[in-house]
C-alpha cells in the first residue's frame, strides 16, 4: 500500500486517535495536511511523538469561511490535496432524557455541520480547479444504525454522515470525485477509551459487544483509512467500510 505523491487532508487530526491516522498515512508516503481547532503549539506537542510531523494549520470546520481559507492555504502552500478526510467529531454520553439542547447543538455542529463544511470547501476547490481523482473519506461509526444507549444524537450525526457520504458520491461522480466513509468500533483511543475506562456500566456493555473481544486498536482504523486512501480503492465511492471487529453484528446489547 504506497500513498506516495498523495497530500491527505485530516480535520480533528490533533485528536487521539486523528494523530494515529497521521502517523500512519506518512509512513505509506502520503504528505499530511492536519487541521484542528488546536493552536499551533498545542499541536505541536500533540505530534511530538510522530515519525513525521503533518503540516497543520489551525481550523474550525464548522465555520465555512474559515475552513475555505484554510483549504485555499493549504492548496497553495503544500499542493492540492488528493483526499480530504472529514474526521473531526465529538461525542457527549447522556440519557436522552437528559440531553440538553445545547449538547444536541454543540454536537451537531462538530460531526455533522463540520463534515459538511468541509466537504463541500474541498469540493469547491477541486471543481474550481478541475481537479479529478479526488476523493472525500467521512470517519461514521459501527452505532450509524444502532440504538446504543446514552449516545443517540451522536448515533444520529453518523447516520447523517453516512448519508452525507452516499450524497456526495452520488452527485459528483460525474465530476471524478469519490466520496467514502469508514466506520470503526469501539476504539482504544480518546473519546471510547476514556469512556471505557470511567464509566463501569458502559464497559459493561461494550465488553459484550465485541465479538473479537478486545478494544479496537487505533491502528486498525488507520489502516483502513490508508486503503481508502490508495489505488486500492480507486473502484469505490458511496461505501461505508465497517472496520468494527463485529461489533455491529449485536444490536441489541
Amino acid at each position: 500500500m504506497n500513498l506516495d505523491g498523495k497530500i491527505v487532508v485530516i480535520s480533528g487530526a490533533a485528536g487521539a486517535l486523528g494523530v494515529v491516522i497521521c502517523d500512519r498515512l506518512a509512513a505509506l508516503g502520503a504528505k499530511v495536511v492536519a487541521l484542528d481547532i488546536e493552536t499551533a503549539d498545542a499541536a505541536e506537542a500533540r505530534f511530538a511523538d510522530c515519525t513525521s510531523k503533518p503540516a497543520y494549520y489551525t481550523c474550525d470546520v464548522s465555520n465555512e469561511a474559515e475552513t475555505a481559507d484554510a483549504l485555499a492555504r493549504l492548496a497553495k502552500e503544500v499542493g492540492m490535496p488528493d483526499v480530504v478526510c472529514c474526521h473531526a467529531g465529538v461525542v457527549h454520553v447522556e440519557k436522552v432524557q437528559d440531553y440538553s439542547l445545547e449538547q444536541f447543538d454543540a454536537l451537531m455542529n462538530v460531526n455533522v455541520r463540520g463534515s459538511f463544511v468541509l466537504a463541500k470547501a474541498a469540493t469547491n476547490l477541486w471543481l474550481a480547479a478541475g481537479y479529478t481523482g479526488a476523493q472525500l473519506i467521512f470517519t461514521s461509526s459501527w452505532v450509524h444504525d444502532v440504538p446504543w444507549p446514552e449516545i443517540t444524537p451522536y448515533t444520529a450525526s453518523k447516520a447523517a454522515m453516512n448519508a452525507l457520504t452516499r450524497g456526495f458520491a452520488r452527485e459528483l461522480a460525474a465530476n471524478g470525485i469519490r466520496a467514502n466513509a469508514i466506520a470503526p468500533g469501539i476504539v482504544g483511543a480518546g473519546m471510547a477509551l476514556k469512556t471505557w475506562n470511567e464509566n463501569a456500566d458502559y464497559r459493561s456493555r461494550a465488553e459484550k459487544a465485541i465479538p473479537l473481544g478486545f478494544l479496537q486498536p487505533p491502528e486498525s482504523v488507520a489502516d483502513a483509512i490508508a486503503f481508502l486512501c490508495s489505488d486500492m480503492s480507486s473502484y469505490m465511492t458511496g461505501s461505508v467500510l465497517v472496520v468494527d471487529g463485529g461489533c455491529s453484528l449485536y444490536p441489541n446489547i
